[in-house]
């Protein structure tokens, strides 16, 4: 199975980059693992909440294949502990998804058109962390999922 992880907003900040790095390389043992980040949008003092997640939305629709399946990190997404989340993995494993996208969008959300092309939504935590924060604990989780399908001494009950 192939993984991306697309983002809005800067790569890796040098607190993250190494942490980041790390759970990439782990990954990699276990599937195809990419992530991309899209640079925020620039001179957007002049444009509407609105607008701006339209053309962050575009943005993110030019990285999406129509055979994906797209997951939306959302704070109104269905939560997981983490071995739900890795029962949840291995369930998509089993339908054969070829290309599983999971998206952090904007400071703002996601626009109506991501909503409508995303196949589930997916929350972290009740609480809010900055992106940064979330792709290093998203690919923390992820890595922590398969070493739990895999019956390794990562994960600890």
């Amino acid at each position: 199975m192939r993984i991306k992880l697309i983002c809005i907003g800067k790569k890796e900040a040098d607190l993250f980059q190494e942490a980041i790095q790390f759970y990439q390389k782990k990954l990699e043992y276990y599937c195809t693992f990419e992530s991309i980040s899209i640079p925020y949008l620039k001179n957007i003092q002049s444009l509407s909440v609105e607008e701006q997640k339209k053309r962050e939305g575009e943005l993110l629709l030019s990285k999406i294949n129509p055979g994906d399946y797209v997951i939306l990190l959302d704070e109104q997404g269905k939560e997981y502990g983490s071995v739900a989340f890795s029962e949840a993995v291995q369930q998509w494993l089993n339908r054969g998804i070829k290309t599983l996208i999971f998206i952090i969008g904007g400071a703002y959300g996601f626009s109506e058109e991501i909503y409508q092309r995303g196949n589930e939504k997916l929350s972290l935590s009740k609480m809010t962390f900055t992106h940064l924060m979330s792709r290093l604990i998203f690919i923390e989780q992820l890595y922590r999922a398969f070493t739990i399908i895999n019956h390794e001494p990562y994960h600890h009950k």
